[in-house]
């Protein structure tokens, strides 16, 4: 049960769930702060950092074919 907790598949949902949570905070800051240029820059290299490392698990866990 604990490997479960800290399968590659199960970090790679997790990091799904935070990309998610920060698009929904980048939408809110957009509406609600819109001239805060600082804090949407800084949410989305967030947002960038996760998207990396969910592409660097992808390959990990389903790595391509070769011809």
């Amino acid at each position: 049960m604990e490997d479960n907790l800290h399968s590659p598949q199960r970090r790679l949902i997790e990091l799904r769930m935070a990309s998610a949570d920060l698009d929904d905070l980048i939408q809110r800051a957009k509406t609600d702060h819109p001239g805060e240029d600082l804090t949407l820059r800084r949410l989305k290299g967030q947002r960038q950092q996760l998207h990396d490392q969910i592409a660097r698990l992808e390959a990990q866990l389903d790595p391509p074919e070769l011809a």
